[in-house]
């Protein structure tokens, strides 16, 4: 396995669709986060528990925040989670023991965005990860 920098860096950022990356362990902690990504810890725990089915009603009320910006939800289930601020998106994918968290900025956009987080995560879920 490669090291979890290398995934947010060249898989993720590295394709010059995603802007930032994150990989928090669904445990708890950061796996590895892109320099200019700052996640408060509230802001990782809610995250984490996004996925949950008692917490879809809140994810799609209240939204995301991510580095102290808010996103609106457009698409909530328990794998994926995508989210908009304006012209910029987060997308989330949950796999068994961590959630890939990516922030694409315009004139970047989701369709372009979404395959290739999505993609990471059936790698990982392949792993076992």
């Amino acid at each position: 396995m490669s090291n979890w920098n290398d995934y947010v860096t060249n898989n993720l950022v590295g394709t010059g669709l995603i802007a930032e990356a994150a990989i928090l362990g669904l445990a708890g902690g950061i796996w590895a986060i892109s320099p200019t990504l700052k996640l408060t810890d509230a802001e990782q725990a809610t995250i984490r528990t996004a996925f949950d089915s008692d917490k879809q009603e809140q994810t799609e009320s209240k939204g995301i925040t991510a580095a102290g910006l808010k996103y609106f939800t457009l698409q909530w289930s328990k794998r994926s989670i995508y989210g908009k601020k304006g012209a910029d998106g987060i997308i989330l994918v949950k796999t068994k023991l961590a959630v890939l968290v990516a922030v694409y900025k315009a004139p970047k956009q989701a369709p372009e965005a979404t395959p290739i987080v999505e993609n990471l995560a059936d790698y990982l879920i392949g792993l076992g990860y």
